[in-house]
This record gives C-alpha cells, sequence and structure tokens, in this order.
C-alpha cells in the first residue's frame, strides 16, 4: 500500500506508522525509535563508557543527555546501569536502548564481545529497543553469533525490537568497508531475526547503495567511520546511498556543541530540524 503525503506533522506520521503495522509491543516501540515517525533513526550510541573509559563526568553526562534529546536525536544508547541514572524527564521525546555487549580497550583481544546483561535487565528499566554487538571475522565469532540468536528469540518473547551493530572486523578481514562483505553481514542479521542493522559505510560510499539494496532491514551507519570527512559530508553521503540512518556517538559527544551537532544531523535525517522537546527546560539534578 503506497503511503500518501504527509500533512498533519509528526503525529501524524506516527499514527500512519502505527495504523499500517500489526498492533503489538514491538510495533510500537520500533514506532517510537524513529522521533517524528518516518521511519529513519539518529541513534547517539553513549556506550563508549565501558569499552574506553568514561566520555564525560557525572554531571556531565547528565546535561548530555539533556543536550542530545533535546537536538533532537531518535534514541540514545547506553548500558543497563547508566540507563537508571538518566532523568526520566530527558526522554520524553528520545527513545532508550539498552546495549547487552561489551568488552574493554584493556582485553587481550578486543575483537571478543561479550553479553553483560539480557532482555529482561532493559525491560526493567524501561527500554525502547536492545542493541549487541557482533564482530564478524574475529576469533570469537561463534560465540558472538550464538549470543546474537539468544538474544534475537528474547526479544521475540518480550516483544522487544533488536539492533544489531555488526561489523566485518577481526584477524580474517582485508577490507571492512568492501560492499560484498557488508552486504553479506547485513544479511546475517536479517537471517538470525534482527530488526535493525547498524554498521560501517562502505567504501567508496556510494557504493553502500548495493548494500543497503541487498537487505530487507533498515540500515543505519556507524558514525566512527568517514572521519576523514567532515560530519556534515559523512552523513549526506550516508543518506544519499539510502542508509535509514545514523549511529553517531563520539562525534557528537566529544563536539565543542553536541545539542548543535545533533540538530544539525537529525535534520540531515530527517529532513527537518526538531522542535526543542521538554528538555530544553531541565536543570540538571545531582550527579549520576
Amino acid at each position: 500500500m503506497p503511503r500518501p503525503a504527509a500533512t498533519g506533522g509528526s503525529d501524524w506520521n506516527k499514527r500512519w506508522v502505527l495504523s499500517n503495522m500489526p498492533l503489538s509491543g514491538k510495533a510500537l516501540r520500533l514506532a517510537r525509535l524513529s522521533r517524528p515517525g518516518d521511519g529513519r533513526y539518529l541513534f547517539v550510541p553513549l556506550d563508549h563508557s565501558v569499552s574506553d573509559g568514561p566520555i564525560a563526568s557525572a554531571a556531565g553526562f547528565t546535561q548530555l543527555v539533556r543536550d542530545i534529546a533535546d537536538g533532537g536525536a531518535d534514541a540514545i544508547v547506553v548500558h543497563k546501569g547508566r540507563a537508571r541514572q538518566v532523568l526520566p524527564a530527558a526522554l520524553t521525546h528520545c527513545a532508550l536502548v539498552v546495549h547487552l555487549s561489551a568488552s574493554t580497550v584493556h582485553a587481550p583481544d578486543t575483537d571478543a564481545k561479550v553479553l553483560v546483561g539480557d532482555v529482561e535487565d532493559a525491560v526493567r528499566v524501561g527500554a525502547d529497543a536492545v542493541s549487541v554487538h557482533v564482530n564478524i571475522g574475529s576469533d570469537t565469532e561463534a560465540t558472538q553469533l550464538a549470543d546474537l540468536g539468544t538474544v534475537a528469540a528474547a526479544c521475540e518473547r518480550w516483544g522487544m525490537p533488536l539492533m544489531a551493530m555488526i561489523y566485518p572486523r577481526g584477524p580474517r578481514v582485508d577490507d571492512p568497508t568492501r560492499p560484498e562483505l557488508l552486504a553479506h553481514v547485513v544479511g546475517i542479521a536479517m537471517d538470525l531475526g534482527v530488526d535493525i542493522v547498524k554498521t560501517v559505510l562502505a567504501s567508496p560510499s556510494e557504493r553502500m547503495a548495493e548494500v543497503v539494496a541487498s537487505s530487507p532491514l533498515p540500515v543505519v551507519v556507524a558514525g566512527g567511520g568517514g572521519a576523514d570527512q567532515s560530519l556534515f559530508d559523512f552523513a549526506t553521503s550516508a543518506l544519499a546511498a539510502g542508509c535509514r540512518g545514523l549511529a553517531v556517538g563520539r562525534r557528537v559527544f566529544t563536539s565543542p556543541d553536541p545539542r548543535q551537532a545533533v540538530r544539525e544531523l537529525s535534520a540531515i535525517v530527517h529532513g527537518r530540524q526538531v522542535p526543542p522537546g521538554p528538555a530544553a527546560s531541565l536543570e540538571v539534578a545531582g550527579a549520576l
């Protein structure tokens, strides 16, 4: 059924999405992951504090979440413990994704990801989705694939959307941006029951269109790549190739103005500026 032209703004778009999907917990949560309801996504991962160390002071993290939400991000990505410390009012118009995988830069194998949470943990903290990291080509690929399958089964039981952060990464990967390899990677996510797949941008970027065409899943591009480009050029090239969104963490939280960085990215992803929400009037309350 073709989608009619939108005339009633984001609320109308969300009503259209919900009215054209079977009503379920997963459908409702998926709709919340796209703030304007257009099926496009701007995720801001903040799970780097486990892998790399603190990304902000305790009070600064509160301010960072507020700025990201007010800038127009569709969702933040954090671990379960950090999710308990986020002010609920900050997420009135911004969804919560709980990341279930972890490793640190101090590990003997930094490509090895292990599960540190489960879907029930995410349900308890009010998550709208969960994410799992898988490195295809790593020495522990088999275990990571098994973990993804286990989480996918739990997501079906709980009606929880699942995003796979799945990358070609490891000693058997010569070029992680090769389109044929990326098409294989996103295909794995589809076959194992994922709802949204996050991966790296192909090189050259226009060949990402081949990757997108190979997958019925929404493909979101990780913002860590493309560091040799401006954030604007990186985002526009990803969207021009047909990607359904961006997941930009480090280049947001290290920005001199994270709120403005998110606002500019949101305009690229959704084709318009997202008006500030209630988070704009929040006061930073206590140390997180």
